[in-house]
């Protein structure tokens, strides 16, 4: 049985602390928790200790699967978040990661690529020359 999901701050036995969008299902005898597209969520500050802005980069950098299963004993607390800006920030960071993956391949027309021989020889030129 799987519950409604809410977007939630997880806090992990690790130390670990992620943002995700968060459903609670119940199999057999344990409790396991489905977190969609988990995030960091990293505090920049200025030089006088100012909260500028965040950083959102993904828990898991090495997949690419958008769903992934804890178990409820590997967390030492959960907030349900109803801060708007933050789940804002959340949405937004998903749905420019997933056009990310559209992306297209580098070719010529995006710039000039050069061998390392060529580049070579014309910076050997433009240091000759000054």
């Amino acid at each position: 049985m799987i519950e409604e999901d809410f977007y939630a701050t997880v806090k992990l036995k690790t130390g670990e602390e992620i943002f995700a969008k968060v459903a609670a299902s119940e199999e057999e005898d344990r409790t396991m928790l489905l977190v969609s597209n988990p995030v960091i969520i990293s505090e920049i500050k200025n030089n006088k200790l100012e909260v500028v802005g965040y950083k959102i980069e993904p828990w898991l950098k090495t997949t690419s699967e958008d769903l992934l299963i804890i178990n409820l004993e590997d967390v030492i607390t959960m907030t349900e978040s109803s801060d708007i800006e933050m789940i804002i920030l959340y949405q937004n960071y998903i749905r420019q990661s997933s056009k990310k993956g559209n992306s297209s391949k580098i070719s010529r027309k995006m710039g000039y690529l050069a061998n390392v021989n060529d580049a070579k020889e014309i910076l050997e030129k433009i240091f000759k020359s000054s």
